[in-house]
């Protein structure tokens, strides 16, 4: 699909946001003021004060999240600061209340130390039931989340980090029943060493990969290595265990998986021909893929995964992140953690017909009506079975919610 420039910025012209907020009751008369107002609001204040977590009852705390931004990292632009963010920031709030019905707030910062951000996300945590950290350069934002994490008692998602890795391991679990394969049984490539390659090269180790090799701008993560930030050491620890030195070209050798979350037309056909029996690639750059389908099959590929919507087996976030949203915000979720990530990547591969699954159809269709319930459901009952959730709730009930809110002509949340 070719984007038309001029009619998106008519569109964003004419809307001025993407979104609007607007009142959950009306004001018609002094009472209605006085109790929505003052002195109505002072009951409800006072009961906060003795009990914070009664802000999550009497106020819209429990189903706002922040997403927060420095425009250090905007997908496919990188580094145009906060003001060139916001449309972005703006798209990624509508994709949370469209697909998770979550109200969210684009926050927009002119600053990037790391210290700086923490502190300002975990000053404005009141205000908030989660946190979503969006589009800041890797290392920082791992830094930013982890650091956040250990300052709040709310979960911080990151989009580009846990949406990427839950879809991208949803993808590859479906591709393997596909093919017959198990996962430790393969050789992986992972090409782009930022915030989502790292997230998607640790959850794969946590779904029982053996062997990976990942690689950034100047080759494979290991310790001949000399470019690699703290966190690329960290990871280059845990992977490459035969020792290969060199580029894209040596790594590729005999793999059976290519993920790419770096950039445009780096993978030739040449390099598929160097990969092991039926290859899998899932070329997941933007706004151009690392390789097309068209030519990866060509090139003897047996399964293609894109983040394209236009191709069969899209892979993109808005699968992964309202759902894992909904759920934390449902149990009231005190953090995100890699169980739940697990059990969402396992939802989401399930929402896939097993009677339609093939090499073509891996993943969901981009407005499946059961992905986001689906993800949300599983995410919100891991939190439950861990302790990080402060609501029990039935088994089932995340899931009739969100699809009633969603796609029952009922009202939403709020």
């Amino acid at each position: 699909m070719v984007l038309d420039k001029i009619k998106a910025l008519e569109l964003h012209r004419r809307t001025k946001g993407k979104f609007d907020i607007y009142p959950t009751i009306n004001i018609n008369n002094e009472e209605d003021l006085s109790l929505a107002y003052i002195p109505g609001s002072v009951p409800a204040a006072l009961a906060i004060k003795d009990d914070i977590g009664k802000s999550y009852e009497y106020t819209g705390r429990g189903n706002r999240i922040a997403v927060i931004t420095d425009g250090s990292a905007v997908l496919g632009l990188g580094r145009v600061g906060p003001y060139a963010a916001m449309p972005v920031i703006e798209g990624k709030c509508l994709i949370f209340k469209l697909f998770g019905d979550v109200n969210a707030i684009p926050i927009c910062l002119d600053c990037h130390d790391v210290e700086e951000i923490v502190h300002i996300a975990a000053t404005l945590s009141p205000s908030f039931g989660g946190i979503n950290i969006e589009d800041i350069s890797s290392p920082r934002t791992f830094m930013i989340v982890r650091e956040l994490q250990n300052k709040v008692d709310i979960p911080v998602l990151c989009d580009d980090q846990h949406g990427t890795a839950v879809v991208v391991l949803a993808a590859l679990w479906n591709a393997l029943e596909v093919q017959g394969r198990k996962i430790e049984d393969l050789k992986i490539v992972v090409c782009g060493a930022g915030a989502a390659g790292i997230s998607v090269t640790e959850l794969l180790l946590a779904a029982g990969a053996k062997n990976i090799i990942v690689l950034n701008s100047s080759g494979i993560l290991s310790e001949s290595n000399p470019h690699m930030n703290n966190i690329q050491q960290e990871l280059a620890l845990k992977t490459n265990p035969e020792g290969i030195k060199g580029g894209l070209s040596e790594a590729i050798e005999g793999a059976h998986l290519f993920i790419g979350l770096s950039k445009g037309n780096i993978l030739k056909p040449q390099h598929i021909r160097k990969m092991g029996k039926d290859p899998i690639i899932f070329a997941m750059a933007l706004p151009e893929p690392e390789i097309h389908p068209e030519e990866a099959y060509a090139a003897g590929a047996s399964i293609v995964g894109t983040g394209l919507p236009e191709y069969p087996n899209a892979m993109p976030n808005l699968h992964t992140s309202p759902g894992i949203m909904r759920g934390l915000l449902d149990v009231r979720a005190t953090c995100l953690s890699t169980t739940m990530l697990l059990e969402a990547a396992r939802a989401l591969a399930n929402v896939v017909d097993r009677r339609r699954l093939s090499p073509q159809k891996i993943t969901p269709d981009v407005f499946c009506d059961e992905v986001s319930p689906c993800v949300a459901e599983a995410v919100g009952q891991a939190a439950i079975r861990e302790g990080f959730a402060s609501l029990t709730l039935p088994e089932g009930q995340i899931y009739h919610n969100l699809w009633e809110s969603l796609y029952g002509n009922k009202l939403s949340r709020h």
